[in-house]
């Protein structure tokens, strides 16, 4: 129970702090600490997640950090998907799923990194400020 309640408190601060944290903690803990499978660690996952989004949306809104509007067209939207991914997950093996969740996780640190790069070097089209 103590592992379950470290991920937890990870998986929460790092989503207080980057907005990311559920999925890309919560899984892996749940897969590599706890012992389930990559179908059970994903879909105790979803719903570990509920109470976070849902007090971190509340923070940031308090803050005017929220694009409502925005945020509950992509939230009505990701149901679709979410319903087709369920479906799917429960079809795919384990070994496939945990492949397809590395190379999603891989594909988006990527990003991460070459934004974080980009942004750090002066745009040339930007006049520099005095």
């Amino acid at each position: 129970m103590i592992e379950v309640a470290t991920i937890g408190v990870l998986a929460g601060l790092v989503s207080g702090l980057l907005g990311v944290g559920g999925g890309i903690l919560f899984v892996p803990g749940l897969v590599f600490v706890i012992g389930l499978s990559q179908v059970d660690a994903e879909a105790t996952s979803l719903l570990a997640i509920v109470p976070v989004v849902m007090l971190g949306a509340w923070q940031q809104h308090r803050y005017g950090n929220v694009r409502v509007r925005d945020g509950v067209l992509i939230g009505l939207l990701a149901v679709v998907g979410s319903v087709a991914g369920v479906a799917v997950a429960n079809i795919v093996d384990g070994r496939t799923l945990r492949l397809a969740f590395a190379g999603v996780t891989l594909v988006v640190a990527a990003q991460l990194v070459r934004g974080a790069v980009s942004s750090s070097r002066p745009d040339p089209a930007e006049p520099e400020s005095p």
